[in-house]
This record gives C-alpha cells, structure tokens and sequence, in this order.
C-alpha cells in the first residue's frame, strides 16, 4: 500500500527520522533537509516527491544509539 510520499514497493522515507532532516525557526519554512540545502513549508520528502517523482536518494536514518 502507498502511503502517498512512495511509489508502492519503494522503502518509506520519513524526513524526521533523517539525519539530514532539521526544524527551522522560520515561521514560514519550518521544515529542511541539509543535504538537498533547502528549507520549506513542506516535508522535504514531500518536496522532492513532487519535484522529480521519485523518493529522497540522500535518506540516511538516524543512529539507533543512545
């Protein structure tokens, strides 16, 4: 089943469980993504979906460590 971001059978990208995945201070842009450099009013995975079609290549998930 898609849930909307991914092509079915592609894994699931969740932008805040991304080590490139930060929230801003900017009222209007509270969501970014350091490695893609940009800063938006969406999900940057959200962004990127709808910009090239295609899910994050630069997804890295945060260390389980703690």
């Amino acid at each position: 089943m898609s849930d909307g971001i991914n092509p079915p059978g592609t894994p699931q990208v969740r932008c805040n469980q991304c080590v490139h995945y930060f929230i801003t201070h900017e009222l209007p842009f509270r969501y970014g993504c350091r490695a893609l450099d940009f800063k938006s009013r969406r999900q940057p995975a959200l962004v990127v979906m709808a910009s090239s079609g295609q899910s994050c290549f630069y997804f890295q998930p945060k260390s389980q460590d703690k």
